[in-house]
Protein backbone atom coordinates (compact mmCIF):
# COMPACT_ATOMS: atom_id res chain seq x y z
CA UNK A 1 0.00 0.00 0.00
CA UNK A 2 2.95 2.17 0.40
CA UNK A 3 3.41 2.38 -3.03
CA UNK A 4 0.27 4.65 -3.95
CA UNK A 5 2.30 7.24 -1.63
CA UNK A 6 5.02 7.10 -4.65
CA UNK A 7 1.74 7.53 -7.32
CA UNK A 8 0.57 10.59 -5.49
CA UNK A 9 3.58 12.05 -5.13
CA UNK A 10 4.65 11.67 -8.93
CA UNK A 11 1.42 13.63 -9.69
CA UNK A 12 1.99 16.04 -6.99
CA UNK A 13 5.70 16.75 -8.41
CA UNK A 14 4.58 17.46 -11.75
CA UNK A 15 1.18 19.72 -10.53
CA UNK A 16 4.05 21.71 -8.50
CA UNK A 17 6.65 22.12 -11.17
CA UNK A 18 4.41 23.27 -13.67
CA UNK A 19 2.34 25.54 -11.58
CA UNK A 20 5.23 27.01 -10.23
CA UNK A 21 3.76 26.33 -6.70
CA UNK A 22 5.76 27.44 -4.21
CA UNK A 23 4.25 29.15 -0.89
CA UNK A 24 7.09 30.93 -0.48
CA UNK A 25 6.73 32.94 -3.18
CA UNK A 26 3.14 33.48 -2.64
CA UNK A 27 3.81 35.23 1.23
CA UNK A 28 6.38 36.71 -0.16
CA UNK A 29 4.73 39.04 -3.02
CA UNK A 30 2.66 40.55 -0.27
CA UNK A 31 6.09 41.67 1.27
CA UNK A 32 7.70 42.97 -1.85
CA UNK A 33 5.24 43.66 -4.58
CA UNK A 34 1.97 44.24 -2.14
CA UNK A 35 -0.24 41.94 -3.85
CA UNK A 36 -2.53 39.08 -2.71
CA UNK A 37 -3.18 37.28 -5.77
CA UNK A 38 -0.16 34.11 -5.73
CA UNK A 39 -1.70 34.00 -1.94
CA UNK A 40 -5.03 32.56 -3.05
CA UNK A 41 -4.25 29.55 -4.34
CA UNK A 42 -3.11 28.55 -1.10
CA UNK A 43 -6.44 29.37 0.05
CA UNK A 44 -8.07 27.72 -2.81
CA UNK A 45 -5.84 24.35 -1.68
CA UNK A 46 -6.66 24.33 1.71
CA UNK A 47 -10.79 25.34 0.86
CA UNK A 48 -10.81 22.60 -1.54
CA UNK A 49 -8.54 20.37 0.68
CA UNK A 50 -11.42 21.29 4.02
CA UNK A 51 -14.49 20.54 2.40
CA UNK A 52 -12.93 16.90 0.79
CA UNK A 53 -11.69 16.19 4.57
CA UNK A 54 -15.17 17.33 5.90
CA UNK A 55 -16.61 14.85 3.78
CA UNK A 56 -14.53 12.27 4.17
CA UNK A 57 -14.68 12.61 7.55
CA UNK A 58 -18.81 13.11 7.95
CA UNK A 59 -18.67 9.76 5.65
CA UNK A 60 -16.49 7.82 7.96
CA UNK A 61 -13.66 7.06 5.95
CA UNK A 62 -11.03 9.04 7.31
CA UNK A 63 -10.73 9.84 11.39
CA UNK A 64 -8.06 12.62 11.74
CA UNK A 65 -5.81 13.11 15.26
CA UNK A 66 -5.92 16.86 15.53
CA UNK A 67 -2.88 18.32 16.74
CA UNK A 68 -2.75 19.93 20.09
CA UNK A 69 -1.56 23.57 20.31
CA UNK A 70 2.09 24.69 22.15
CA UNK A 71 1.57 27.66 21.04
CA UNK A 72 5.59 28.80 21.92
CA UNK A 73 7.34 26.04 19.85
CA UNK A 74 4.77 27.00 17.48
CA UNK A 75 5.26 30.30 17.14
CA UNK A 76 9.06 29.75 17.51
CA UNK A 77 8.83 27.28 14.84
CA UNK A 78 6.91 28.90 12.35
CA UNK A 79 9.30 32.36 12.23
CA UNK A 80 12.21 29.73 11.94
CA UNK A 81 10.62 28.17 9.13
CA UNK A 82 9.61 31.59 7.50
CA UNK A 83 13.29 32.73 7.59
CA UNK A 84 14.50 29.58 6.61
CA UNK A 85 12.57 29.16 3.64
CA UNK A 86 13.36 32.93 2.05
CA UNK A 87 17.52 31.71 2.88
CA UNK A 88 16.22 28.46 0.84
CA UNK A 89 15.17 30.23 -1.91
CA UNK A 90 11.61 27.26 -1.45
CA UNK A 91 9.22 26.22 1.10
CA UNK A 92 9.72 22.57 1.88
CA UNK A 93 7.35 20.53 -1.16
CA UNK A 94 9.15 24.08 -3.10
CA UNK A 95 13.02 22.66 -2.24
CA UNK A 96 11.80 18.99 -3.60
CA UNK A 97 10.77 20.10 -6.95
CA UNK A 98 13.47 22.54 -7.43
CA UNK A 99 16.05 20.26 -6.78
CA UNK A 100 14.19 18.18 -9.45
CA UNK A 101 15.14 21.44 -11.78
CA UNK A 102 19.14 21.03 -11.30
CA UNK A 103 19.47 23.95 -8.42
CA UNK A 104 22.17 22.41 -6.63
CA UNK A 105 21.78 25.45 -3.61
CA UNK A 106 18.43 23.40 -3.53
CA UNK A 107 19.66 19.90 -2.90
CA UNK A 108 22.21 21.63 -0.16
CA UNK A 109 19.24 23.17 1.71
CA UNK A 110 17.43 19.59 1.19
CA UNK A 111 20.33 17.85 2.81
CA UNK A 112 20.61 19.80 5.78
CA UNK A 113 16.58 20.37 6.15
CA UNK A 114 17.11 16.70 6.62
CA UNK A 115 19.35 16.66 8.84
CA UNK A 116 18.09 19.30 11.06
CA UNK A 117 14.49 17.92 11.40
CA UNK A 118 15.90 14.10 11.98
CA UNK A 119 17.91 15.58 14.93
CA UNK A 120 14.98 17.63 16.42
CA UNK A 121 12.83 14.09 15.86
CA UNK A 122 15.18 11.70 16.48
CA UNK A 123 18.55 12.57 17.81
CA UNK A 124 20.58 15.42 19.22
CA UNK A 125 17.83 17.98 19.35
CA UNK A 126 14.96 16.19 20.55
CA UNK A 127 15.44 16.67 24.24
CA UNK A 128 15.18 20.75 22.81
CA UNK A 129 11.72 19.75 20.44
CA UNK A 130 10.10 18.07 23.75
CA UNK A 131 11.08 21.02 26.02
CA UNK A 132 9.56 23.70 23.77
CA UNK A 133 6.61 21.76 23.54
CA UNK A 134 6.00 21.33 27.35
CA UNK A 135 3.61 24.42 27.42
CA UNK A 136 1.06 22.71 26.04
CA UNK A 137 -2.45 24.62 26.07
CA UNK A 138 -4.52 21.04 24.65
CA UNK A 139 -6.62 23.11 22.10
CA UNK A 140 -6.92 21.65 18.80
CA UNK A 141 -9.49 23.07 16.37
CA UNK A 142 -11.80 25.94 16.38
CA UNK A 143 -14.88 23.50 15.36
CA UNK A 144 -14.25 21.93 18.85
CA UNK A 145 -13.45 25.65 20.55
CA UNK A 146 -16.84 26.82 18.62
CA UNK A 147 -19.45 23.92 19.01
CA UNK A 148 -19.87 24.39 15.09
CA UNK A 149 -19.59 22.10 12.48
CA UNK A 150 -16.40 21.86 10.47
CA UNK A 151 -18.81 22.59 7.32
CA UNK A 152 -19.14 25.90 8.68
CA UNK A 153 -15.78 26.49 8.74
CA UNK A 154 -15.02 25.13 5.05
CA UNK A 155 -17.96 26.40 3.22
CA UNK A 156 -17.28 30.07 4.70
CA UNK A 157 -13.64 29.60 3.54
CA UNK A 158 -14.44 28.42 0.23
CA UNK A 159 -16.76 31.16 -0.31
CA UNK A 160 -14.00 34.03 0.53
CA UNK A 161 -11.72 31.96 -1.28
CA UNK A 162 -14.52 32.14 -4.58
CA UNK A 163 -14.72 35.92 -4.28
CA UNK A 164 -11.17 36.35 -4.18
CA UNK A 165 -10.31 34.19 -6.76
CA UNK A 166 -12.62 35.84 -9.26
CA UNK A 167 -11.69 39.41 -8.33
CA UNK A 168 -8.13 38.20 -9.42
CA UNK A 169 -9.30 36.91 -12.58
CA UNK A 170 -11.46 39.71 -13.54
CA UNK A 171 -8.37 42.04 -12.80
CA UNK A 172 -6.07 40.08 -15.33
CA UNK A 173 -8.59 39.82 -18.10
CA UNK A 174 -8.48 43.14 -18.52
CA UNK A 175 -4.83 43.32 -18.96
CA UNK A 176 -3.32 39.87 -19.68
CA UNK A 177 0.08 38.97 -19.24
CA UNK A 178 2.36 37.79 -22.06
CA UNK A 179 2.87 33.99 -22.29
CA UNK A 180 5.97 32.31 -23.30
CA UNK A 181 6.00 31.26 -27.28
CA UNK A 182 6.43 27.99 -26.62
CA UNK A 183 4.41 24.73 -27.14
CA UNK A 184 1.10 24.28 -24.60
CA UNK A 185 2.80 21.54 -22.72
CA UNK A 186 5.75 23.62 -21.90
CA UNK A 187 3.39 26.88 -20.78
CA UNK A 188 2.91 27.13 -17.05
CA UNK A 189 -0.53 25.40 -15.25
CA UNK A 190 -2.18 28.87 -13.93
CA UNK A 191 -1.42 29.17 -10.45
CA UNK A 192 -5.28 28.80 -9.21
CA UNK A 193 -5.34 25.68 -11.57
CA UNK A 194 -2.70 23.95 -9.61
CA UNK A 195 -4.50 25.11 -6.34
CA UNK A 196 -7.33 23.09 -7.07
CA UNK A 197 -4.99 19.81 -7.99
CA UNK A 198 -2.97 19.84 -5.20
CA UNK A 199 -6.03 20.38 -2.58
CA UNK A 200 -7.65 17.35 -4.61
CA UNK A 201 -4.35 15.21 -3.97
CA UNK A 202 -4.60 16.01 -0.66
CA UNK A 203 -7.74 14.56 -0.02
CA UNK A 204 -7.01 11.75 -2.08
CA UNK A 205 -3.50 11.10 -0.39
CA UNK A 206 -5.33 10.82 3.28
CA UNK A 207 -7.59 7.50 3.09
CA UNK A 208 -4.38 6.26 0.98
CA UNK A 209 -1.74 6.91 3.57
CA UNK A 210 -4.57 5.77 6.35
CA UNK A 211 -4.80 2.20 4.45
CA UNK A 212 -1.19 2.18 4.64
CA UNK A 213 -1.04 2.79 8.42
CA UNK A 214 -0.23 6.69 8.19
CA UNK A 215 -3.13 8.49 9.85
CA UNK A 216 -2.11 11.91 7.65
CA UNK A 217 -2.10 13.33 4.48
CA UNK A 218 0.17 15.39 2.60
CA UNK A 219 3.16 15.66 4.73
CA UNK A 220 6.80 16.91 3.41
CA UNK A 221 8.97 17.50 7.10
CA UNK A 222 9.04 13.79 8.89
CA UNK A 223 9.42 11.74 5.40
CA UNK A 224 12.38 14.08 4.92
CA UNK A 225 13.84 13.34 8.22
CA UNK A 226 12.79 9.78 7.90
CA UNK A 227 14.72 9.70 4.29
CA UNK A 228 17.90 10.71 6.13
CA UNK A 229 17.40 8.50 9.49
CA UNK A 230 17.15 5.61 7.24
CA UNK A 231 20.00 6.32 5.01
CA UNK A 232 22.31 6.70 8.13
CA UNK A 233 20.68 3.52 10.70
CA UNK A 234 19.08 1.21 7.76
CA UNK A 235 15.91 1.00 10.19
CA UNK A 236 12.77 -0.73 7.76
CA UNK A 237 10.27 1.41 9.83
CA UNK A 238 11.34 4.78 8.19
CA UNK A 239 10.54 3.38 4.80
CA UNK A 240 6.29 4.35 5.03
CA UNK A 241 3.54 6.21 2.60
CA UNK A 242 5.08 10.03 3.76
CA UNK A 243 8.58 8.82 2.09
CA UNK A 244 7.00 7.54 -0.69
CA UNK A 245 5.49 10.50 -1.57
CA UNK A 246 8.52 12.80 -1.61
CA UNK A 247 10.14 10.67 -3.30
CA UNK A 248 7.28 10.43 -6.18
CA UNK A 249 7.27 14.12 -5.91
CA UNK A 250 11.17 14.23 -6.84
CA UNK A 251 10.35 11.92 -9.43
CA UNK A 252 7.46 13.45 -11.05
CA UNK A 253 8.96 17.12 -10.91
CA UNK A 254 11.98 15.62 -12.58
CA UNK A 255 9.79 14.32 -15.43
CA UNK A 256 8.02 17.51 -15.95
CA UNK A 257 11.43 19.41 -15.76
CA UNK A 258 12.85 16.90 -18.29
CA UNK A 259 9.97 17.04 -21.01
CA UNK A 260 9.53 20.46 -20.85
CA UNK A 261 13.07 21.68 -21.40
CA UNK A 262 13.27 23.32 -17.79
CA UNK A 263 15.82 20.52 -16.28
CA UNK A 264 19.90 21.58 -16.15
CA UNK A 265 22.20 21.63 -13.21
CA UNK A 266 22.82 25.28 -11.58
CA UNK A 267 25.68 25.90 -9.44
CA UNK A 268 25.47 28.27 -7.03
CA UNK A 269 27.72 30.93 -5.39
CA UNK A 270 29.30 30.83 -2.28
CA UNK A 271 27.07 33.08 -0.78
CA UNK A 272 23.97 31.49 -2.23
CA UNK A 273 25.05 28.25 -1.22
CA UNK A 274 25.87 29.29 2.54
CA UNK A 275 22.22 30.86 2.64
CA UNK A 276 21.19 27.87 1.38
CA UNK A 277 23.19 25.56 4.52
CA UNK A 278 21.13 27.90 6.85
CA UNK A 279 18.12 27.67 5.28
CA UNK A 280 17.42 23.82 5.48
CA UNK A 281 18.88 24.39 9.04
CA UNK A 282 15.79 27.00 9.65
CA UNK A 283 13.70 24.83 7.86
CA UNK A 284 13.69 21.71 9.56
CA UNK A 285 13.98 23.22 13.10
CA UNK A 286 11.27 25.42 12.24
CA UNK A 287 8.65 22.61 11.16
CA UNK A 288 9.66 20.14 13.88
CA UNK A 289 9.22 22.91 16.62
CA UNK A 290 5.57 23.82 14.73
CA UNK A 291 4.00 20.69 14.02
CA UNK A 292 4.71 20.71 9.96
CA UNK A 293 6.02 22.95 7.06
CA UNK A 294 3.56 25.01 4.73
CA UNK A 295 2.82 21.59 3.91
CA UNK A 296 1.52 19.85 6.90
CA UNK A 297 0.88 23.15 8.78
CA UNK A 298 -0.22 25.31 5.42
CA UNK A 299 -2.23 23.06 3.80
CA UNK A 300 -3.28 20.00 6.11
CA UNK A 301 -4.17 21.48 9.33
CA UNK A 302 -5.39 24.99 8.37
CA UNK A 303 -7.74 22.82 6.64
CA UNK A 304 -8.61 20.91 9.58
CA UNK A 305 -9.05 24.68 11.28
CA UNK A 306 -6.47 23.73 14.18
CA UNK A 307 -5.26 26.71 15.57
CA UNK A 308 -1.95 24.92 15.37
CA UNK A 309 -2.06 25.51 11.62
CA UNK A 310 -3.68 28.82 11.69
CA UNK A 311 -1.08 30.01 14.09
CA UNK A 312 2.22 28.45 12.34
CA UNK A 313 0.77 30.13 8.71
CA UNK A 314 0.28 33.55 10.27
CA UNK A 315 4.16 32.71 11.75
CA UNK A 316 5.67 31.74 8.86
CA UNK A 317 4.67 34.85 7.12
CA UNK A 318 5.75 37.36 9.39
CA UNK A 319 9.28 35.13 8.97
CA UNK A 320 8.90 35.39 5.12
CA UNK A 321 8.26 39.02 5.70
CA UNK A 322 11.08 39.44 8.01
CA UNK A 323 13.44 37.26 6.31
CA UNK A 324 12.63 39.36 2.53
CA UNK A 325 13.58 42.66 4.55
CA UNK A 326 17.09 41.23 5.57
CA UNK A 327 18.25 39.44 2.34
CA UNK A 328 15.81 40.54 -0.62
CA UNK A 329 14.52 43.90 -0.08
CA UNK A 330 17.13 46.10 -2.28
CA UNK A 331 19.30 48.45 -0.48
CA UNK A 332 19.58 51.73 -1.99
CA UNK A 333 22.18 52.65 -4.00
CA UNK A 334 24.13 56.19 -3.72
CA UNK A 335 23.41 58.31 -6.67
CA UNK A 336 26.09 58.13 -9.90
CA UNK A 337 28.18 61.19 -9.74
CA UNK A 338 27.57 61.61 -13.76
CA UNK A 339 27.18 59.33 -16.78
CA UNK A 340 29.30 56.69 -17.91
CA UNK A 341 30.03 54.84 -20.98
CA UNK A 342 30.18 51.20 -20.45
CA UNK A 343 33.65 49.61 -21.95
CA UNK A 344 32.01 46.07 -21.79
CA UNK A 345 29.56 46.86 -24.73
CA UNK A 346 28.81 43.55 -26.91
CA UNK A 347 30.10 44.22 -30.66
CA UNK A 348 27.31 44.46 -33.36
CA UNK A 349 25.58 40.93 -34.02
CA UNK A 350 27.32 39.60 -30.55
CA UNK A 351 26.71 38.24 -27.50
CA UNK A 352 26.17 39.82 -24.50
CA UNK A 353 29.34 40.42 -21.74
CA UNK A 354 30.28 37.67 -19.50
CA UNK A 355 29.30 38.30 -15.57
CA UNK A 356 31.63 39.41 -13.33
CA UNK A 357 33.50 37.09 -11.05
CA UNK A 358 31.28 38.25 -8.36
CA UNK A 359 28.06 36.82 -10.09
CA UNK A 360 25.70 34.15 -9.08
CA UNK A 361 27.06 32.38 -11.98
CA UNK A 362 30.20 33.47 -13.80
CA UNK A 363 30.66 33.37 -17.37
CA UNK A 364 27.27 32.28 -18.21
CA UNK A 365 26.20 32.93 -22.43
CA UNK A 366 23.06 34.96 -22.79
CA UNK A 367 21.22 35.04 -26.31
CA UNK A 368 23.08 36.30 -28.86
CA UNK A 369 21.33 38.65 -32.07
CA UNK A 370 21.37 41.75 -30.23
CA UNK A 371 21.84 44.62 -32.74
CA UNK A 372 23.94 47.70 -32.22
CA UNK A 373 26.55 49.54 -30.23
CA UNK A 374 25.28 51.92 -27.63
CA UNK A 375 25.05 55.16 -28.61
CA UNK A 376 23.25 56.87 -25.70
CA UNK A 377 25.08 56.73 -22.08
CA UNK A 378 23.77 56.12 -18.61
CA UNK A 379 24.82 55.02 -15.49
CA UNK A 380 23.89 51.45 -14.49
CA UNK A 381 22.01 50.72 -11.75
CA UNK A 382 23.63 47.47 -12.02
CA UNK A 383 26.44 45.34 -13.10
CA UNK A 384 24.11 43.49 -15.11
CA UNK A 385 22.79 46.07 -17.02
CA UNK A 386 24.54 46.85 -20.09
CA UNK A 387 23.57 49.06 -23.04
CA UNK A 388 22.72 47.26 -26.71
CA UNK A 389 21.66 50.44 -28.43
CA UNK A 390 20.25 54.15 -28.00
CA UNK A 391 17.01 52.56 -26.28
CA UNK A 392 17.59 48.71 -25.93
CA UNK A 393 19.24 47.74 -22.84
CA UNK A 394 20.32 43.67 -21.78
CA UNK A 395 19.55 42.53 -17.80
CA UNK A 396 21.64 39.56 -17.35
CA UNK A 397 19.64 37.50 -14.13
CA UNK A 398 20.88 34.19 -15.61
CA UNK A 399 21.91 32.39 -12.27
CA UNK A 400 20.33 34.11 -9.98
CA UNK A 401 17.72 32.33 -7.84
CA UNK A 402 14.28 33.95 -7.89
CA UNK A 403 12.84 36.25 -6.51
CA UNK A 404 16.42 38.00 -7.69
CA UNK A 405 15.55 37.86 -11.13
CA UNK A 406 12.54 39.94 -10.94
CA UNK A 407 13.92 42.37 -7.66
CA UNK A 408 17.11 43.33 -10.64
CA UNK A 409 14.30 43.73 -13.25
CA UNK A 410 12.28 46.27 -10.47
CA UNK A 411 15.05 48.11 -9.92
CA UNK A 412 16.79 48.24 -13.92
CA UNK A 413 13.57 49.63 -14.91
CA UNK A 414 13.39 52.13 -12.75
CA UNK A 415 16.51 53.87 -13.95
CA UNK A 416 15.23 53.98 -17.93
CA UNK A 417 12.91 56.50 -19.75
CA UNK A 418 9.30 55.62 -20.98
CA UNK A 419 9.13 53.19 -24.10
CA UNK A 420 13.19 52.16 -23.38
CA UNK A 421 13.67 48.57 -23.79
CA UNK A 422 15.23 45.76 -21.34
CA UNK A 423 15.93 42.34 -22.78
CA UNK A 424 15.80 40.15 -19.71
CA UNK A 425 18.10 36.73 -19.74
CA UNK A 426 16.88 34.30 -16.59
CA UNK A 427 17.16 30.72 -15.74
CA UNK A 428 15.12 31.19 -12.66
CA UNK A 429 11.37 28.82 -13.68
CA UNK A 430 9.31 31.02 -11.14
CA UNK A 431 10.25 34.30 -13.14
CA UNK A 432 8.47 32.86 -16.38
CA UNK A 433 5.43 33.57 -14.40
CA UNK A 434 6.15 36.79 -12.28
CA UNK A 435 7.83 38.96 -14.44
CA UNK A 436 5.05 39.03 -16.90
CA UNK A 437 2.81 39.43 -13.99
CA UNK A 438 5.15 42.54 -13.03
CA UNK A 439 5.17 43.46 -16.19
CA UNK A 440 1.18 43.67 -16.53
CA UNK A 441 0.49 44.86 -13.38
CA UNK A 442 2.98 48.04 -14.15
CA UNK A 443 1.90 48.61 -17.42
CA UNK A 444 5.11 47.56 -19.13
CA UNK A 445 4.75 45.79 -22.34
CA UNK A 446 6.30 42.30 -23.19
CA UNK A 447 6.93 41.91 -26.99
CA UNK A 448 9.65 39.19 -27.11
CA UNK A 449 9.50 35.77 -25.08
CA UNK A 450 11.23 32.75 -26.05
CA UNK A 451 12.84 30.05 -24.44
CA UNK A 452 16.79 30.10 -24.80
CA UNK A 453 18.08 25.99 -24.82
CA UNK A 454 17.35 24.04 -21.69
CA UNK A 455 16.44 26.11 -18.67
CA UNK A 456 16.51 29.47 -19.87
CA UNK A 457 14.59 32.40 -21.30
CA UNK A 458 14.25 35.45 -22.58
CA UNK A 459 11.75 37.99 -21.62
CA UNK A 460 11.96 42.40 -23.69
CA UNK A 461 10.11 44.57 -21.55
CA UNK A 462 9.02 47.94 -22.82
CA UNK A 463 9.06 50.55 -20.02
CA UNK A 464 5.59 51.85 -19.66
CA UNK A 465 4.01 51.20 -23.57
CA UNK A 466 0.69 50.23 -21.69
CA UNK A 467 0.26 53.28 -20.02
CA UNK A 468 1.06 56.06 -22.49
Amino acid sequence: MILTGLGVGVLLGVVMQRGRFCVTGMIRDIWLSNTWRNLVALFIVISVHAVGLAALTSAGVIAPEYSTFAPAAVIVGGLLFGLGIVLAGGCASGTWYRSAEGLVGSWIALLTYGLSAAAMKYGVLNKFDAWMKSYDTGWTTLPEATGLSPWVFALALSAGTLVAARYFLVKDAARPKAMIDAPWYKKPLHMYTAGVLVGLLGVIAWPLSAAAGRNSGLGITTPTADIITFTATGDPARLNWGVMLVVGLLIGAYAAAKATGEFRVRVPDATVAVRSVWGGVFMGVGATLAGGCTVGNGMVETSLFSFQGWVALGAIALGIGLGAKLWITPKKRPAPVAPQTRRDQPAVGGAAPAAPATDYLANIPVASGFLGVATKTKAPVTEKLTQLTAHRYHLDAMGMVCPFPLVEAKEAIATLDDGDEMVISFDCTQGTDSIPQWAADNGHAISEFAQEGAAGWTVTVTKNALTR
